[in-house]
């Protein structure tokens, strides 16, 4: 970004948020105080948190100065008060953009990368001599991606992305790289920017911090204003909708609609004042793996309570640079592909649009969004409104998240062996089942076969219909794909899932069978495999968490 839009933008977040506090008929400043009373009482909640060092103590010393200063203070002191509030948010969250770092970081990285990806050995290094191997051998990027180009080219685009792993931003910021699109502004989480020479290129690659710690509403406004009029100065944004990466494995269902809504509030400001590329487009993502980097740690946190022991993760495999360089080297070992597919573009009301950018209604026909948005003819925001406008967005993602979702070999067999569980041990309840494995310690190997067969069967017939895609792996004898979904689950995790022993298939890890099974769940393929739901319909707990 800018240097003087970004100040721009800053300036007009803080006046908007401030105005918005300042109540016209609130002659007493009571609104002004409640809001500061709130921030003081959250931010002092989550400072007792954190960890000692610098960051601690100058937030400490911030808000006990707002607090000293405003009791009994007078109207003036307390707007002045909260303006130093939102500014003091504002920068923190403000991103950076630095065109030196990124042509850098594009000339370096992405060979880089492809070594990391690819050198297994020095024997592969030598037999592939002199065309060593790039990043491109392991990101497939496929689908709508024409169409992505004319709608950036239109208007102002919003992506969302599936989130499975703390990897996701740097895979999605080289497909947009490759895909010959500028970098795009992102939030990520406060987490990600502790390491610093990650951090320093997060920070000068566009990303804004996202301090998910942080439950002050007005935290959460000036964020949400910030996002907003990046869209309206046209800086594409990068957003992921489930919020965090998904604990279980399984697609997203349940999406954060905040951070989402303010395309909407975007087209709302852009039509008021006449902006000349007025349209705002969300295109969603999905990225799908053989692996994923920090399984373990994400289903253990899962299963914790149902995912509600902790929110924020900050001692997952990412802060391992070991296991990432496992991850990866393991991952090419067996030419693993990692898919990043994109769907078809959405308005912000949730319709699909064509390559024009022109907003469709289920016959195909076009349609004038701006009578959506109207007020005795004018574009006004009206929250209740808006709000059912953003959710019937979020739905529409969430399908194309589940259409645009490319199975592989290792869901095949963690569905297929943890479908025999369940079919074993029908008494028992999900959480059960994982924590003691049932009645059985091993499978038959013929029985694991025919339940996969089962389960490729309904995929086949509903890839038919075009509601998900099945990855190469899946386009072989089902021997095949079992045996390839065992050889991944041997090669990175610190036990494998499980394992094959003569004849027979030993579940060894219950945890992560089920969250690599979990990525078929949502599919609607229940009544095909005469099993009921493992997931709440959300995806965030178990359908029977007795």
């Amino acid at each position: 970004m800018r240097k003087d839009d970004q100040f721009r933008i800053l300036t007009e977040v803080e006046s908007r948020v401030a105005d918005r506090k300042t109540v016209p008929d609130d002659v007493s400043g009571t609104h002004i105080r409640e809001a500061l009373e709130d921030s003081l009482y959250h931010e002092r909640r989550r400072i007792r948190g954190e960890p000692l060092g610098k960051r601690r103590m100058e937030d400490a010393a911030f808000w006990a100065n707002i607090e000293r200063q405003l009791r009994g203070s007078p109207d003036k002191t307390q707007k002045n008060l909260l303006r130093a509030v939102i500014r003091r948010y504002g920068q923190e969250i403000a991103g950076n953009f630095d065109e030196r770092v990124y042509n850098l970081a594009t000339r370096a990285i992405p060979p880089a990368l492809g070594l990391l990806l690819n050198a297994v050995s020095p024997r592969r290094l030598v037999e592939r001599f002199p065309h060593f191997p790039k990043i491109d051998d392991a990101v497939i990027i496929q689908g709508e991606t024409e169409h992505l180009h004319r709608l950036h080219d239109v208007g102002t685009v919003i992506l969302t992305p599936t989130h499975v792993s703390n990897l996701d931003s740097i895979v999605i910021g080289y497909s947009l790289f490759r895909l010959g699109l500028p970098p795009f502004v992102y939030g990520a989480g406060l987490n990600l920017f502790s390491n610093p020479l990650i951090g320093f290129f997060m920070h000068n690659l566009g990303a804004y911090t996202v301090d998910r710690r942080k439950n002050d509403a007005l935290y959460k406004e000036v964020l949400k204003e910030y996002a907003t009029l990046t869209l309206e100065h046209g800086y594409d944004n990068l957003f992921f909708p489930g919020g965090t990466r998904s604990r279980s494995g399984a697609i997203e269902r349940r999406l954060k609609l905040g951070l989402l809504g303010t395309g909407l509030a975007a087209y709302i400001n852009n039509r008021a004042r006449g902006a000349l590329r007025d349209r705002v487009f969300i295109v969603p993502a999905t990225l799908s793996c053989q692996l994923a980097l920090e399984a373990e740690t994400l289903i253990d946190d899962f299963l914790k309570e149902v995912g509600k022991s902790r929110y924020i993760i900050d001692d997952d495999e990412f802060a391992m640079p070991k296991r990432i360089f496992d991850f990866f080297v393991q991952l090419m070992n067996l030419d693993s592909k990692i898919h990043v597919t994109i769907s078809r573009g959405l308005d912000p009301f949730g319709n699909p649009v064509d390559d024009e950018g022109q907003s469709m209604d289920p016959c195909g026909r076009t349609i004038d969004i701006t009578r959506y948005i109207t007020k005795d003819g004018v574009p006004t925001a009206v929250e209740d409104r808006d709000a059912e406008y953003t959710k019937e967005l979020g739905l529409r993602i969430g399908d194309a998240f589940l259409r645009d979702n490319v199975l592989q070999s290792t869901h095949i067999t963690a569905r297929a062996i943890f479908g025999l569980m369940r079919r074993q041990n029908r008494d028992h309840t999900i959480l059960r089942l994982i924590r003691t494995g049932g009645m059985y310690d091993d499978f038959e190997m013929g029985a694991v076969y025919r339940e996969a067969d089962r389960v490729l069967s309904a995929l086949h017939k509903l890839e038919g219909r075009g509601g998900v895609r099945l990855g190469p792996s899946l386009r072989q004898p089902t021997e095949d794909v079992i045996n390839d979904g065992l050889a991944h689950f041997a090669i990175y995790h610190t036990r494998p899932a499980a394992f094959r022993r003569g004849n027979r298939l030993v579940p060894k890890d219950r945890n992560l069978l089920f969250y690599y099974q979990n990525r078929i769940e949502g599919l609607g393929i229940e009544a095909d495999l005469e099993l009921p739901p493992a997931l709440s319909p959300d995806h965030r707990g178990l359908a029977n968490a007795a």
